[in-house]
């Protein structure tokens, strides 16, 4: 689906706020006089005069809307909150089934992908959602009665509100902009061309060479920008023979990526044989001259900058997409999360681990080290082991769906629990990497894409389903467990992240492989130490290129590429030179969240450091009893559900204390 131009976009300004100051007061001082004093009433009928424009009606009928559609008595609230409740319901549910199937060409393997179903893809189902319900009037009736309150407010506030008046406030939340429907389909295009980009972004593994001439993976294998590339250089950490030499390979590769200079191609194509060493390419032993890439990347980035930056005028409540990505979205404000993120990457721990895994590695940290593995309990058994017996057990992606019961019971859940909860899981083979798409309808399934090779799931494709998994488990329990629909869900996506995580902690346990690994603990706390510390710099990144973006909202596709590689320099020269070297990298770039989920990122840290405490807090015999009361609390915002859940508020000092306590122990043997 074609982007709208900037002049399209420009044409649909928004009308001017037709209230004028003194049409509010004169409104608010009747209606007191009418209704009696309330705070919640002011605020609704500002809130609901700073979105009304001259398409809406006139002054008079302003003032004539606020006074017959108040809900003055608790009963009438409580009645309107209900029905309200119900609609919304029936068509974010509606919405939400139909965005599965249309995107099923596009997400789950099979024939190649088409034109038709691109513009499907990409076609937002709920793109005329806010129009609709400003031209009928919902929307305002919902902003007077159930007012939006700021972060801030829920904060303190809600930490003594009740589970009515926490669905007042989510109420609140529903209409805080007011985009038209022809961006929302913009930035629902722009968002797909980034997702059917990565999902098509293949490395054929087997036809790389390196200077002799050699290949070292074998001749069928094709990765995954970035996921699966990371995926395999951490495994290579367990071949001793040419694990180091693959890694750097990787490396170089993932490099040219960033920079674009990857020649464009050898992406999904094993017509050429490429050495990333040197950058040339080779076809039926002829030395050929490939274009690169060039700036195809940062197009796409580009134009999901340039979708968002067109709705800000809408956004009266959160003006920027980084606003509406962390105040609203994570409801942690950007400023919170640097500041955090900062913190942590200075700690004096991170050069300690580092040592230790250099010691363990028995040479000098490299970049790709960042990725680094071995405190893992798989990486003590062969891959090949472990895919042997994957590839058994799961020939097919159903044949991991007739098995997720058995997993449940597993990790401790009750029979009628473990049915309930796989019934309600659907899985498909992916086309990408794998993901778990959520439902907001009781009567649709969840979903669980998963990539299954011809010869059954590998280890790779097992640790992620495993993951995906436990995305399923939340989005299940806290859409039918959760007594008020208004309250379904979690805070954000990190606090989903974190059971995803607790799940794929446990993919050896649940293979058989329990027991078998000395200081387990310890290991685990230094693997969860270094993962942070591996994400929270690329969250950095992901993030200073939006303040980059925003600082020059005209840039130019080559400009934003030289930003993102600068922004990716930058960070590691701060955090992550002085630990593995190689000054002015650009690896940090690398991730594919930052092309086909901007601002996604800051999630994952914040969801190590999430399951870190739900670690602590859980037991082997309360974990699935556990998971079950903290994912059916409702959404509240992080820092209280947190405190419902384990009693504390995210930190990262847990993990820090821990990790201090680890490297003590290891200094011991």
């Amino acid at each position: 689906m074609a982007l709208l131009t900037s002049v399209s976009v420009t044409s649909m300004a928004a009308n001017s706020k037709a209230i004028s100051p003194q049409t509010v007061e004169a409104t608010i001082t009747g209606m007191v006089s009418k209704f009696g004093n309330n705070d919640l009433m002011v605020k609704g009928v500002r809130q609901t005069a700073s979105f009304w424009t001259s398409q809406d009606g006139s002054e008079a009928d302003f003032t004539r809307f606020c006074n017959d559609n108040y809900a003055s008595t608790p009963e009438a609230k409580k009645a309107l909150y209900s029905k309200l409740s119900t609609a919304f319901e029936t068509l974010t549910g509606g919405y939400s089934t139909m965005d599965v199937h249309l995107k099923m060409p596009v997400h789950i393997d099979g024939p190649t992908i088409t034109p038709v179903d691109e513009i499907f893809a990409s076609y937002d189902v709920a793109a005329h959602f806010q129009d609709d319900m400003f031209a009928n009037k919902i929307a305002f009736i919902t902003m007077l009665n159930f007012p939006f309150y700021s972060l801030q407010e829920k904060n303190e506030a809600g930490k003594l509100w009740s589970r009515e008046q926490w669905g007042y406030a989510r109420m609140g939340d529903m209409f805080i902009e007011r985009v038209p429907a022809a961006l929302n389909q913009n930035i629902s295009a722009a968002s797909m061309a980034g997702e059917n980009y990565i999902a098509e972004y293949n490395i054929m593994m087997g036809h790389l060479v390196n200077n002799k001439g050699e290949k070292l993976f074998p001749a069928s294998m094709k990765l995954l920008s970035h996921w699966n590339l990371r995926d395999e250089l951490k495994s290579d950490y367990a071949d001793k023979k040419r694990g180091l030499e693959k890694q750097q390979m990787i490396y170089s590769v993932m490099k040219h990526i960033v920079d674009q200079s990857i020649p464009a191609d050898v992406i999904n194509n094993p017509a050429y044989e490429w050495n990333p060493y040197l950058n040339k390419t080779w076809k039926d032993g002829k030395e050929v001259t490939l274009a690169a890439e060039g700036n195809r990347r940062y197009n796409i980035l580009l134009n999901q900058f340039k979708a968002q930056k067109a709705a800000d005028a809408y956004s009266p409540l959160y003006p920027t997409y980084i606003q509406r990505s962390f105040d609203h979205g994570m409801e942690i404000s950007s400023s919170e999360v640097e500041q955090l993120f900062t913190s942590y990457l200075s700690s004096p721990q991170v050069k300690e681990v580092a040592a230790v895994i250099s010691k363990r590695l028995g040479r000098k940290l490299q970049p790709f080290d960042i990725w680094y593995d071995g405190f893992k309990a798989r990486s003590v058994i062969p891959e090949d082991e472990l895919t042997a017996k994957t590839q058994k057990l799961y020939p097919t992606a159903q044949a991991y769906g007739a098995d997720m019961e058995n997993i449940l019971r597993k990790l401790g859940f009750s029979e009628s629990e473990a049915h309930r909860i796989a019934q309600n899981v659907a899985i498909d083979p992916a086309r990408g990497s794998g993901h778990a798409m959520g439902s907001e309808s009781k009567s649709e399934k969840v979903r669980l894409r998963t990539r299954v090779g011809a010869n059954g799931m590998d280890y790779k494709g097992y640790n992620i389903a495993t993951h995906e998994f436990g995305h399923n488990v939340e989005q299940t329990i806290s859409l039918h467990d959760v007594d008020d629909y208004m309250l379904h869900g979690i805070p954000n996506t990190a606090h989903t992240e974190a059971l995803a995580f607790v799940f794929q902690k446990r993919d050896l346990d649940l293979l058989g492989y329990s027991g078998k690994v000395e200081n387990l603990e310890v290991l685990q706390t230094l693997d969860t130490f270094w993962d942070v510390y591996e994400i929270m710099g690329v969250s950095l990144v992901d993030l200073h290129t939006w303040q980059w973006l925003y600082a020059h909202p005209d840039a130019t596709a080559t400009e934003l590429r030289d930003a993102v590689v600068q922004c990716a320099k930058d960070v590691w020269n701060r955090f992550y030179a002085p630990v593995l070297g190689d000054e002015d990298s650009p690896i940090l770039g690398i991730y594919s969240h930052m092309i086909n989920d901007p601002l996604y990122l800051s999630n994952y840290p914040f969801g190590f450091l999430i399951q870190f405490q739900l670690e602590q807090h859980f037991t082997k015999e309360t974990l699935a009893s556990e998971i079950e009361r903290i994912y059916s609390q409702g959404r509240f915002t992080p820092q209280i559900w947190m405190k419902g859940a384990v009693g504390k508020e995210i930190s990262t000092q847990p993990l820090l204390d821990a990790t201090e306590a680890a490297l003590k122990k290891v200094a011991r043997q």
